[in-house]
C-alpha cells in the first residue's frame, strides 16, 4: 500500500528567511561579511545618537525608571518575537549568566549613564564612556592571566599600553580645568559614575563572551534586558524615584527620545551589540569607541546647543588615538590546543586576515 505523502507545513514565514539569512544567523555559523558590516554600521551611527537621547528622556524623567521601562518593552517585544518565530528556549544557567550580564551591561553601564547624564553633557559623557576599550583590554588581560583556560583572553602588548596610558591622559585633560573653559564644570561624581560604567559596560561585555553556557544571541539579548530592566527598576525605587515622578511633568521631548531608546538603542543597537560579541573579537566590537563621541558631540551640538571648547577637541583626539593604537595592535594569543575546534568567531579572524592578502 503506497504511503500518503507528507503535508508540507504552511508557510506562515516565507518573507523571514531572507532577512534572516542576511541577519541573523546561528550562534554556530559565520555570519556573513554584509552582516557584519551592516552591525558594526549600527552600533557606530545608532549608538552614538543614544548619548543625546539619554539627555532629552532624563530632562523630565528618573534615569534608573527611564532605562527600567526601557529594557523591559524593547526585552518583552523581542522575547515575544523569539516565542512566535521560533520558541524562547532556555536553561537555568543561561538565566543566571544573563542576569549577572544584564546587570553588568545595563544597571552598572546603561543605568549610570543615565544617572550622569542628568549633569554632564552627552558629548563629554560619550568621550569619558569611549575608554570602554582600554578597560575591555585590561580584563581580558586579567582572563588570561587568571582564568583556567589557557584558551581565553588576550596578552597585550607594549602598544596597547601606551593606548592605555593616552586614553588616561585624554580623560584628566577632559576633566581638568586647565585647557580651556569650553565643557564647563564638570561634577565629579557624575564623571565618577561614567567612568564606573565604562567598567561595569566592559566587565559584562568579557563576561558574555566567554560565558560557558551561551544562549543563542537574540535570545540572550531578550534575557539581558528583561533581567537588566529588574536591576534598574529596584535601584530606582530605592533611590525614591517613583515617589517624586509625575506623568503629567514629563515632556512630550523627552518622551519621544525615549520611545527612540527603545527601538533603535535597545531593540536594534543593544540586540546587534549582544551579537556582535558572539561573532566578532571583544577589541574589534569596541571600535564603536572611535565613532560614537564624533555623533554624539556633533548631535549635541546641534541639537541640544551643547557647548564645545578646545579642551574637548583635544581629549577627543588623545582619547580616540589610545583607542585606535589598542585596537589596531595585534595582541598575543594563546594557540588553541590540537584537536580543539575554533569557534566561529575564531574562524572568522583567521578567514579576514586571509582576505587582507586579496
Amino acid at each position: 500500500m503506497a504511503r500518503r505523502p507528507r503535508k508540507k507545513p504552511p508557510a506562515t514565514w516565507n518573507i523571514i528567511p531572507p532577512i534572516k539569512n542576511l541577519i541573523v544567523t546561528a550562534a554556530e555559523k559565520i555570519p556573513t561579511k554584509a552582516a557584519l558590516i551592516a552591525g558594526f554600521a549600527t552600533i557606530y551611527l545608532v549608538w552614538g545618537s543614544t548619548y543625546l537621547g539619554i539627555k532629552i528622556a532624563v530632562e523630565t524623567l528618573p534615569p534608573f525608571l527611564m532605562a527600567g521601562a526601557r529594557f523591559l518593552l524593547a526585552g518583552g517585544l523581542l522575547a515575544t518575537w523569539i516565542i512566535i518565530t521560533r520558541g524562547f528556549k532556555t536553561t537555568r544557567r543561561q538565566w543566571f549568566d544573563n542576569a549577572i550580564i544584564g546587570a553588568l551591561l545595563l544597571l552598572g553601564g546603561n543605568g549610570l549613564v543615565s544617572w550622569s547624564e542628568q549633569k554632564i553633557p552627552s558629548g563629554i559623557a560619550t568621550l569619558i564612556v569611549s575608554l570602554g576599550p582600554l578597560f575591555i583590554v585590561l580584563l581580558d588581560w586579567a582572563v588570561f592571566s587568571f582564568g583556567r583556560d589557557r584558551t581565553q583572553g588576550t596578552k597585550p602588548g607594549v602598544a596597547t599600553f601606551l593606548g592605555v596610558g593616552l586614553g588616561i591622559v585624554g580623560l584628566a585633560v577632559l576633566i581638568g580645568p586647565q585647557l580651556g573653559e569650553g565643557a564647563g564644570h564638570l561634577d565629579p561624581w557624575r564623571v565618577g559614575g561614567l567612568v564606573l560604567a565604562c567598567f561595569s559596560w566592559s566587565a559584562g561585555s568579557i563576561y558574555s563572551r566567554y560565558s560557558r553556557t551561551p544562549a543563542e544571541p537574540f535570545t540572550a539579548s531578550a534575557m539581558q534586558m528583561l533581567t537588566g530592566s529588574g536591576w534598574l527598576f529596584l535601584v530606582g525605587l530605592v533611590k525614591g524615584e517613583l515617589v517624586n515622578f509625575h506623568f503629567a511633568d514629563v515632556s512630550s521631548r523627552s518622551l519621544f527620545a525615549w520611545c527612540y531608546l527603545v527601538i533603535a538603542g535597545s531593540l536594534i543597537g543593544f540586540t546587534t551589540f549582544v551579537w556582535l560579541m558572539k561573532h566578532s573579537t571583544p577589541a574589534r566590537v569596541s571600535t564603536y569607541a572611535y565613532v560614537n563621541p564624533i555623533v554624539a558631540v556633533f548631535l549635541g551640538w546641534m541639537f541640544a546647543h551643547e557647548p564645545v571648547g578646545p579642551r574637548m577637541f583635544v581629549a577627543a583626539a588623545i582619547i580616540v588615538t589610545g583607542v585606535a593604537i589598542i585596537t589596531a595592535t595585534r595582541s598575543k594569543k594563546t594557540p588553541v590546543p590540537p584537536g580543539e575546534s575554533l569557534d566561529a568567531s575564531a574562524t572568522l579572524e583567521i578567514a579576514n586576515e586571509a582576505t587582507k592578502s586579496h
